[in-house]
This record gives C-alpha cells, structure tokens and sequence, in this order.
C-alpha cells in the first residue's frame, strides 16, 4: 500500500526568484488550508541567460536536495525556463508529483479578437521547441509574436524589494512586441515568465487599452488542487521561505513575502 500522506506535507512551489510568487498567489486563493514552502533559487538568478545544460543538471539536483529536506507531497517548478528544459528529468527523479509551467499560447489564442498574439518571456523560454509546438497545435491560424524580455525579471525583483522599476525597462518591452510586423494588432499578450505578472499593472499601462494579459497560474493552481483531491490538510504554523544565497537584497524581501503569508526565510 501507498504511504499515506501527513497533513501538515507541504506544497513546495520553486522559481529562480520572485517569480513563483504569482503561482503562490493563485493557490492561495484557490487552497488556503495548504501549507507552502517557497523556494527560490536565487544564486543562480536568472534562470533566462543560462544554457539549457545549466539548467537540466542544476535544477533536478537542487530539487532533490529540498525534497529530502523539507517532505512536500507535491513539486510546483513555478518557472517556465526550468519547466521547458528541466521538467521530464525532474519528474525522473522524483518519486512524487510535479506541476510545470506552460506558456499560456492556448487560452491566448482562444482570447484574441485580432489573431495577433504577443509572447513575452526568458530568452532561454522563447527559444524553446517547446514553445514551437504548442505554437503549432493551438495557434494555427494566428500570428505569435515573441520577444526575449530579460529586464522585466530584474524589473519584477526591484519592485518587490520595494524600490522604483526604471520605465525603460517597460518601454523596451513593450517596444520589442510592438515593433514587430504585425505588432500593432497586438491584442493578447502571455506572460511566459512568472516574473511578469508581478509587473502586470506597468505592462497594461504600457501597451495601452485593448490589450490582455494571459499567464498559467490559474491552470497551475487549478491542477495542484485536482492531484491533491481528496487529500487530508494541516497548516501548522506560518508558511516560509527558502533561499540559495543570503544576501541584503534577501533582507529587503521580507514585507513582500509576509504580504504573500510567507513569515519567515531560510537559506538553504
């Protein structure tokens, strides 16, 4: 027989930063009786310049180590880099369940009026074959328009830190996009990075009116909750956060993270 569960077995939801935040967030409200730990794996932030052979040895290995250490019955990879490189080998290597992050091109295209779809993500997320097929299976007949938007991650981190985010850093983006033959018609933008949604409200402003915003944290949170179905719960104590490295920046985090119910840090 299978062994049973505890209650008090956390969800454990990684990202390279702050990201995973905007995962946490959709859970939060969809399962409040779940207890969390948030892991981010901030000394190699970001995850969007490094290679795929980076990516696919760091993150099974770090994985591994938080599950012997922390017990989750569940693996949340809330970053679409190490999910579109990472994911097999991490389910591989894990003998419990684990949650990817998609670019959300499918419930896009079922959004646009234009047939214009933007993709801003990682320049690791948008080279991904990946990405080629779910282009192919779920936006034919529409145009998808990607651009790498590395600064939007730095972006995201400075505003949770409590400090100003340049505007040139959203213009740019904002730039790459529209830009573009075909940008102009732009009318539904994914949010391939679960950075970006942290900045969603600087996006809209700028791209102007007429143009959503689609990310996968409602579908993450949504299939968390359906393999975790029948499940018994416990939230014993405050939920926490892990860190790979300490540092002031780590410091400066802490209101963010208790808004988001997380009220105490660790390093790893």
């Amino acid at each position: 027989m299978a062994e049973k569960t505890a209650s008090n077995a956390p969800l454990l939801i990684f990202d390279s930063g702050v990201g995973g935040l905007s995962v946490l967030r959709a859970v939060r409200a969809l399962m409040p009786y779940a207890p969390v730990v948030y892991a981010a794996d901030n000394a190699a932030l970001p995850y969007g310049n490094k290679t795929e052979a980076q990516i696919a040895s760091r993150v099974p290995a770090l994985l591994g180590r938080m599950v012997e250490r922390f017990h989750p019955r569940l693996v949340t990879i809330a970053c679409n880099t190490a999910s579109t490189i990472a994911l097999p080998a991490v389910r591989e290597a894990l003998e419990l369940p684990v949650v990817g992050t998609v670019p959300a091109i499918k419930p896009a295209a079922a959004m646009t009026r234009s047939g214009v779809i933007g993709l801003l993500g990682t320049e690791a997320t948008i080279r991904q074959g990946y990405v080629d097929r779910l282009e192919a299976e779920f936006a034919q007949g529409k145009m998808l328009l990607r651009h790498a938007a590395p600064e939007l991650v730095s972006a995201a981190e400075v505003r949770l830190r409590g400090q100003p985010i340049d505007p040139a850093m959203i213009a740019r983006a904002v730039a790459g996009l529209r830009n573009q033959p075909g940008g102009e018609r732009i009318d539904t933008v994914v949010l391939a990075c679960t950075h970006f949604p942290l900045i969603e409200d600087e996006l809209a402003a700028g791209f102007g009116p007429g143009v959503s915003f689609v990310d996968g944290a409602q579908g993450i949170a949504r299939r968390i909750e359906f393999l975790t179905l029948g499940e018994e719960w416990a939230r014993n104590g405050a939920d926490f956060a892990v860190f790979t490295r300490e540092g002031s920046d780590v410091d400066a985090l802490a209101p963010a993270l208790r808004d988001y119910g997380l009220e105490r840090s660790m390093i790893l």
